[in-house]
């Protein structure tokens, strides 16, 4: 596979980010590439103010494009701004996110060096509130995101998926852009169809892209939810070919779903005696899990103010069970038409 020729395309789908879309387009305006580069946003029916800052950000700089994104969809944006990009490499950057000094350069350079379609780094997720560090804390540890490598880190190499990604355009079109029917875990889904082509994805720990999650419990878990519900429904299409961590939550929802029944037979005297010790079993991986969570809130990783280790235990607890039950739901059902609301205002209303 020859080197990937000059020029880089940054794409980046929008919706209701006026507070992060600045930082996150001055991160790409600094990279520095050989060749030109441009930066094409899809913007969604925002309803804050996104738009007024994107044109005033693209009327400061030739090098952004904006494009409508009305369906509001990921990857229908994702798709729209690779078909309106003009250069050979494709660059996803999420709006919620700022690609550190000299991300780009690493990415290509490691694209030509291991000769891959795809390469992802290490999302380094950061908060500005107690309550959002303590969520970035959690992405950041094993016990948060299930130890995936580019949220915890690992060793260079070839990988299941990437974040964000740095892609060859020619393998995207080649295999297809993303698949609009997903819109919840697509870049799991496109990687998949790269590595059944042939091609190449890897992993480079020395490429970071600071990430700021969600800023409500709320949001919080209606994201995750989501993002369950449509890893259940990529099981659904998928099967095993998805990772066995992917399981641990909904088996906790289980668990715990079993263990209230349980209880409430216990207590109401339905079950008692032997019958109600050798049940009694299912409480001890909940127990373990308690005991998971209070040494993790108690540890230095859950950070160094009291707020954000108050916090660590409902923000694990919350992921966990949001996304387990989405997972279940999804497994069960199929995504359907779910959609991912924790960026849309109370007020908004869905596509």
């Amino acid at each position: 596979m020859p080197p990937p020729g000059a020029g880089v395309s940054f794409v980046m789908p929008v919706l209701n980010e006026e507070r992060y879309l600045e930082a996150a387009v001055e991160s790409v305006l600094a990279q520095e590439v050989d060749g030109p580069s441009e930066l094409i946003l899809a913007l969604g029916p925002s309803t804050d103010a996104t738009d007024e800052i994107a044109r005033r950000l693209a009327a400061a700089d030739p090098r952004v494009r904006l494009i409508a994104n009305p369906a509001a969809d990921i990857p229908v944006g994702l798709n729209l701004a690779i078909r309106a990009s003009t250069h050979p490499t494709i660059v996803r950057v999420d709006a919620h996110s700022a690609l550190e000094p000299g991300y780009a350069r690493q990415a290509l350079a490691t694209l030509a060096r291991v000769r891959a379609a795809n390469v992802g780094g290490v999302m380094r997720a950061e908060g500005r509130t107690p309550f959002q560090r303590a969520v970035a804390r959690a992405y950041n540890s094993p016990i948060g995101l299930g130890g995936g490598a580019y949220h915890s880190g690992g060793t260079a190499g070839p990988a299941e998926s990437a974040y964000l990604g740095v892609m060859r355009r020619a393998v995207l079109d080649e295999v297809g852009l993303f698949d609009e029917s997903i819109r919840r875990g697509e870049d799991w889904e496109l990687n998949l169809r790269i590595r059944r082509a042939g091609y190449r994805v890897w992993f480079d720990p020395e490429l970071a892209v600071a990430y700021w999650p969600r800023e409500r419990w709320t949001a919080l878990v209606r994201q995750f939810r989501s993002t369950g519900t449509w890893r259940g429904e990529l099981v659904r299409r998928f099967g095993r070919r998805n990772s066995l961590r992917f399981f641990a939550p909904p088996a906790l929802v289980i668990i715990a779903v079993l263990a209230l029944v349980i209880g409430a037979l216990q207590l109401t005297g339905v079950i008692g005696g032997t019958a109600s010790i050798a049940a009694s079993v299912v409480y001890l991986p909940l127990l373990a899990y308690l005991v998971l969570i209070a040494a993790y809130a108690g540890s230095r990783q859950a950070g160094p103010g009291w707020r954000e280790r108050l916090w660590a235990p409902v923000v694990i607890a919350s992921m966990h069970l949001a996304w387990g039950l989405g997972f279940l739901v999804g497994a069960a059902t199929g995504a359907r038409e779910n959609i991912d609301t924790s960026r849309l205002r109370r007020n908004t209303p869905l596509p």
